[in-house]
């Protein structure tokens, strides 16, 4: 029997008691080799000797090195799993944090909003662990860590020993077929019912009528769905993940069956090419308006400095310095869409709001010639 004080394996320390789970009691653990401290869990064997429970002793050192690949922000992580005489240790990061089970007993159900944020975390770990090559098997309110700083832990990831209990055991599992991602599906789908209505969906041994749910509101069509008695019916792992997001977006009816497709989206400009999205379809498209002409309103001015002003060279009039240029305001820079280079002439409506020049004063000069010699045609014609 483990005690206070305990050294395991040569190097850890057993300082405390700090929780119980399936397989037994979680200890608060010291590494006197790195100097940290870790959790420490005692693997379940069954009693005994010989071949069966050598076959035991194997099985449970795989299972903790398989736990161990399992690299996740919503895992606990296994740092190593050793053999202490007849048992078999699991030597696992220490994380300030109670169960989901002892949470609920303490402070009632959640809402289905922060259900529906715990499964979106539980169920991104579970897909992380189903594209590994394994499943959890054992998901219970009782495998669920929540940290002390709002984080989501799940622990106990492919550890058979001790046994799930049965109100979370997907139906398929229970009648002796090995456990598989919709298996976790289920035992998902029952974690997150209990969270919002304080009881399991099918009572505590798992083979009583479905307790219609009252509390779910808005996360209850998900359950229903991940709670089916076909395992073929069932969400993916992903789809639930989607419907979940859903649910916090506030979108209750994107709940999809998992052979719909996504409808993408595609920004109205967006540029087509080889492989790329295809164009919007042919139409009218909407114009920007223009800015309002006239004076513009008094305000605070934008920054000036050479990236908010342009140069643009004007025929100088009479008495202009040679090589002098108009610098454009700020505030009228803002408000050209695509002045024209430089380096080319002003355009026709350019020329007709230029200061005024010679070409001016000569058209003005032939109007009045004009006018004049009109006026001493009529004279001579009338006398």
């Amino acid at each position: 029997m483990s005690s206070e004080g305990t050294i395991v394996g040569g190097r850890f320390r057993l300082d405390q008691p700090i929780g119980r789970g399936r397989a037994g009691i979680v200890w608060l653990a010291f590494d006197t080799r790195l100097f940290r401290t870790v959790a420490m869990k005692r693997m379940y064997l069954p009693v005994g000797a010989g071949e069966r429970a050598e076959q035991a002793r194997a099985a449970a050192m795989q299972e903790g090195k398989d736990a161990a690949r399992i690299e996740h922000p919503c895992a606990i992580k296994v740092f190593d799993v050793l053999p202490d005489g007849q048992d078999v240790w699991l030597v696992m990061e220490y994380i300030p944090s109670r169960s989901m089970a002892t949470f609920l007993a303490e402070h009632g159900r959640l809402t289905p909003d922060q259900a529906a944020q715990l499964g979106i975390q539980l169920g991104d770990a579970l897909a992380a662990i189903h594209a590994a090559g394994f499943v959890h098997r054992t998901l219970e309110p009782g495998t669920v860590l929540l940290a002390d700083d709002g984080g989501v832990k799940l622990t106990d990831i492919g550890i058979s020993g001790g046994g799930p209990s049965p109100a979370y055991v997907a139906p398929e599992v229970a009648r002796g077929l090995p456990g598989t991602p919709a298996a976790d599906v289920f035992s998902l789908g029952a974690t997150l019912y209990t969270a919002v209505e304080g009881v399991p969906p099918f009572g505590d041994d798992g083979q009583s009528s479905e307790r219609p749910p009252r509390n779910s509101g808005v996360l209850t069509e998900a359950l229903r769905k991940m709670l089916r008695a076909d395992p073929n019916t069932r969400p993916t792992m992903a789809d639930t993940v989607h419907s979940l997001k859903a649910i916090t977006e506030g979108r209750e009816t994107a709940f999809i069956p998992p052979t719909a497709p996504a409808m993408p989206t595609m920004p109205v400009g967006w540029p087509a090419g080889p492989g790329g999205p295809p164009m919007p379809p042919p139409g009218p498209h909407p114009v920007a308006p223009m800015p309002p002409s006239g004076p513009h309103p008094a305000g605070p001015m934008p920054p000036s400095g050479p990236q908010f002003q342009q140069q643009i060279p004007l025929t100088p009039p009479p008495g202009y310095p040679q090589g002098a240029t108009q610098q454009i305001p700020p505030v009228h820079q803002a408000t050209q869409y695509a002045p024209p280079p430089a380096a080319q002439p002003p355009s026709a409506e350019e020329e007709w709001n230029l200061p005024v020049s010679k070409k001016t004063l000569i058209t003005v000069a032939a109007i009045l010639a004009a006018v004049l010699v009109g006026i001493l045609a009529a004279e001579l014609f009338f006398v």
